[in-house]
């Protein structure tokens, strides 16, 4: 624990440096305060939990650890590598959701397994899953398809997944029915498939179209 508060404690004066010799004074003290208040409840809980940086439409930085705003960018500022951090991703079931992924199916004509995959994938059935680009909850819908679809809570289950299959569904029909091209654009942007009219060079692209589609198969076996 003394070794978690003095990697915060460090990158916290380091930034706090950076953004006073910049002369953002509004910026740097309401990141203070922020920063100090999750400190103090670092050190009452004994537990650190990952930090998130956004930046308000004043341009003011605020820090949590709980990005639940699907109108702000988050971004991580702090990684918990606490041993005593709990790895949540193994409370969760890959059966957990299979009613609401039914649902969604059903409502938007994707395939159950093939939802079920591209959860897998995403978030591995965690509903709280944020990541480093600020995609959110459990088919890691990011913040501008949050508002486009007009989400209230994109960390709840049904919601997430009603969302994120037909969001799903509009880019498969964008791209004619072509289940690889779509994955590759739920993963890197439709905007990245139309300039390549195929799965974009991008290994993390490449990998993740792989990923899926292994889940897929495996889904229908077990389905």
């Amino acid at each position: 624990m003394g070794s978690d508060l003095k990697e915060i404690s460090d990158k916290f004066f380091l930034y706090t440096a950076c953004v006073l010799c910049k002369g953002l004074w509004k910026s740097a003290l309401t990141g203070i305060f922020s920063v100090l208040l999750v400190l103090g409840s670092c050190i009452s809980s004994y537990a650190v939990g990952d930090i998130y940086k956004f930046i308000d439409e004043n341009g003011v930085v605020h820090f949590t650890n709980v990005p639940t705003d699907p109108s702000y960018q988050y971004r991580l500022f702090i990684k918990d590598f606490s041993a005593k951090k709990p790895l949540r991703i193994s409370a969760y079931s890959p059966d957990t959701y299979d009613d609401m992924i039914t649902e969604a199916s059903r409502r938007h004509g994707i395939s159950f397994p093939l939802l079920k995959a591209v959860i897998k994938v995403e978030s591995d059935f965690n509903p709280r899953a944020v990541s480093r680009a600020g995609a959110l909850g459990l088919m890691q819908i990011m913040p501008e398809n949050a508002r486009a679809f007009r989400m209230r809570d994109p960390f709840d289950p049904r919601e997430n997944i009603l969302t994120g299959t037909q969001y799903f569904r509009e880019l498969l029909e964008r791209f004619n029915g072509k289940l690889q091209l779509a994955l590759a654009a739920y993963n890197a942007g439709p905007t990245v498939v139309d300039r390549y009219n195929s799965i974009p060079p991008i290994k993390e692209t490449e990998d993740y179209v792989e990923r899926v589609m292994k889940y897929f198969h495996h889904f229908k076996k077990t389905d």
